[in-house]
């Protein structure tokens, strides 16, 4: 009765009120929609005679005159203004987003199968090679954003060189050569602003804009490699030929000029050493064996963004405003939720190495699957954050949060030493950021789901399994499941026990699943009898919190109002300084007011109105989190102490308690000495629409993106799951 009840129709009142949802929903993306392309077209038009000669003129006719913005003003409507805009609008999406049935609404139907036809977009259309695995829509992208780079210099140039004629040649006293050289080293720099107006976008780990495309901070972490490539190779070549220029026309002495209005050269030389220094750190030898000297080098774009302010000045860099300002409300928040200590209930040791942290999260606190959440624990490296994927499902454990982490490098090996450890261990400081992941998921939308995974490349799916477990408790629709793992040893199948949340009495039994787990270095199981599974429990500390979301239940509309009022904060700080400071010394005096105090103002105002209107929303969610925080632990101190389910008893040498195995026994078939036949496996779905996940190492998951996209056949819809941090 219960599970007839859990999986019927919803009333025709909510059915008419996630229509109406929709509606708004289809409306804001339609609009933000427009506004991207309008973006679009106007860097399209940026190098043309067009904009520069007929409409920059008129908009800065009505802007640059005005006494309250000043000479940023055209700037600031026409390139920063949207892209907030657009932000804002996402927030408002993703938000209404949170309030649809998802799961009620999982059935094939027409509309599916429309998605399913624009689906054949997201297949690897390029696997193999230096940009790894790219689907034919982001090829597509690639293609129209390098249009984009050429269209931009080739129309730069030849408006140029049409002005160097023998007549300002004459007046200059210049070669032909050396002139085309200089306009060459000034187009080259204006090039590298469009890749540097797009870099930030993607590393927003709590960004909208990403969300309202279905996309993720880690999934788009590639997209701001490429971007970064190409901006220094760009601006490099802008800096070697101002160098070759002022060699050749004997003006050296230019390296070490900083005018108050203009251009500032050194400033822009400083910026350029900053640039070269973390380019040359994420050469792939140095960030997969030296990450740590990657990861801090890494933070010398502050510098790089300082001095390429004061290069430019803050007018021409509000045309690359948008990305960092939105970066620097993410980056704060962040840096806000990082001060705090969170509760860890518990923590799993399993034989091969690998640990589960539990922690105490507030039941409101909501995640997708394959969520990430960035970790620090003080007693090991305070200044270190790693990321690792949450194992738990939101929908399943209310009041737990889980991630797996696989001993590889030294502070993971510290971890596990500390938690393996004979002595007991009574807490552990852990502080946390996020959780960071798609504001939703589509994996009930398939008939078949096929998840390959490698060694701890298992995570991932740990999380989807719990969240199948979920909807399939509650009557919903849940497709066929096939879970292919490779380990290389037998003491890796321990991890198979972790689709199972701890103390809990989910079971798998009403999920269609079958597990074929491989184990590659060993041709039989082993004969002595594997180390059990250790859990460490801890005490629970009043001065430390669950995981709550930082700004609360409704974050995303909290995010909208940080940036659409700090944004109004700057604007108004930055006219009272035009207005009655700047505009009177400019306009009444003889003087100029230096272009680097204003850059350096700006940059204030930016940073303390961010400052302000995140604190005050961080603290406002704040009392709201300790009031339930303080309800959760009035519960928790209310629970008998021998109750299993109290969660938060002390017992170091507990061991796990007793879950229901038989269900995860009967669907799982282990094979020793062999590896997966991917391509027979694969091509042998007969369902129309597979969905196939892959994560593990970079082999495997381009191996299983070449047979999904040979083809062979049209069932198989591939997704890449990796990190690249």
């Amino acid at each position: 009765m219960e599970s007839n009840m859990a999986g019927r129709a919803p009333s025709s009142k909510a059915v008419h009120d996630q229509g109406g949802v929709r509606a708004v929903r289809g409306c804001i993306k339609a609009l933000i929609v427009v506004v991207l392309l309008g973006y679009a077209l106007v860097w399209i038009m940026v190098p043309t005679n067009t904009y520069r000669q007929d409409w920059q003129v008129k908009i800065r006719a009505k802007t640059n005159n005005s006494t309250y913005l000043g000479s940023q003003g055209a700037n600031t409507l026409v390139f920063t203004s949207p892209m907030l805009f657009v932000a804002i609008l996402g927030c408002v999406y993703i938000h209404l987003g949170k309030k649809l049935n998802h799961t009620a609404t999982t059935q094939a139907s027409s509309e599916s199968r429309l998605k399913l036809r624009l689906a054949q977009w997201k297949r690897p259309a390029l696997v193999k090679g230096p940009l790894g695995i790219v689907s034919a829509i982001e090829l597509a992208f690639l293609g129209m954003f390098a249009s984009l780079l050429i269209w931009t210099l080739y129309t730069y140039l030849h408006n140029s060189f049409l002005n160097i004629t023998p007549k300002s040649l004459a007046k200059s006293g210049e070669e032909r050569w050396e002139a085309k050289l200089e306009v060459t080293g000034l187009r080259l720099g204006l090039l590298g602003n469009v890749c540097l107006a797009l870099l930030f976008y993607p590393v927003a780990r709590g960004s909208s804009i990403l969300g309202v495309f279905g996309l993720t901070s880690e999934s788009s972490i590639k997209y701001h490699i490429w971007l970064g490539h190409v901006m220094m190779a760009i601006f490099t070549a802008h800096g070697l030929c101002y160098v070759i220029y002022w060699i050749a026309t004997h003006e050296l002495h230019e390296m070490l000029s900083w005018e108050n209005t203009g251009v500032a050269n050194v400033p822009g030389e400083l910026a350029l050493i900053a640039g070269l220094i973390m380019w040359a750190c994420t050469l792939p030898r140095i960030r997969r064996k030296m990450f740590e000297l990657f990861f801090y080098t890494h933070c010398l774009y502050i510098l790089f963004v300082i001095f390429f302010i004061l290069h430019v000045g803050i007018g021409f860099t509000t045309m690359m405003l948008p990305g960092f300002y939105l970066f620097l409300v993410d980056r704060y928040i962040r840096f806000l939720q990082s001060r705090g200590r969170v509760r860890l209930v518990s923590a799993r040791v399993l034989p091969c190495g690998t640990i589960e942290l539990n922690f105490a999260k507030n039941p409101a606190l909501s995640y997708t699957p394959t969520s990430t959440i960035f970790v620090n624990v003080p007693s090991i490296s305070r200044l270190q954050w790693h990321p690792f994927t949450i194992s738990s499902s939101s929908s399943l454990e209310a009041q737990r949060l889980s991630v797996v982490i696989k001993s590889e490098g030294s502070w993971t090996q510290k971890l596990n030493q500390i938690l393996s450890s004979p002595a007991s261990v009574d807490r552990l400081d852990v502080s946390v950021e996020g959780p960071y992941g798609p504001a939703t998921t589509n994996f009930l939308k398939h008939d078949m789901l096929v998840m390959v995974s490698g060694g701890s490349g298992l995570t991932p799916f740990i999380s989807i399994t719990r969240e199948l477990i979920a909807a399939s408790a509650k009557g919903c629709k849940t497709p066929k499941v096939l879970l292919l793992c490779a380990f290389k040893t037998s003491s890796q199948l321990a991890m198979l026990d972790l689709l199972l949340p701890q103390a809990s009495s989910a079971e798998l039994s009403n999920l269609d699943i079958q597990i074929e787990a491989f184990v590659t270095k060993e041709k039989e199981p082993a004969t002595k009898t594997s180390k059990q599974i250790r859990t460490v429990w801890f005490k629970p500390n009043a001065t430390v919190a669950p995981i709550s979301a930082i700004l609360g239940p409704n974050s995303w509309l909290w995010l909208a109002a940080i940036i659409s009022a700090s944004f109004l904060m700057f604007l108004i700080l930055l006219g009272i300084l035009t207005q009655y400071y700047i505009y009177p010394i400019d306009h009444n005096t003889n003087k100029i007011y230096s272009a680097t105090r204003r850059a350096l103002l700006s940059m204030l105002f930016i940073c303390a109105s961010i400052v302000i209107t995140a604190s005050g929303a961080f603290l406002w969610n704040k009392r709201n989190v300790t009031r339930e925080s303080n309800q959760i632990q009035n519960i928790e101190g209310a629970s008998p102490a021998g109750s299993p389910n109290s969660g938060w008893l002390y017992n170091a040498d507990m061991e796990m308690e007793s879950l229901p195995q038989q269900s995860l026994d009967q669907c799982t078939k282990v094979h020793y000495g062999e590896r997966p036949d991917l391509k027979r496996l694969l091509l042998e779905m007969k369902e129309w629409n597979v969905g196939v996940l892959a994560c593990g190492p970079k082999k495997l998951r381009h191996e299983v993106a070449t047979i999904c996209s040979s083809g062979l056949t049209d069932n198989l819809h591939f997704e890449s799951i990796s990190f690249t941090w």
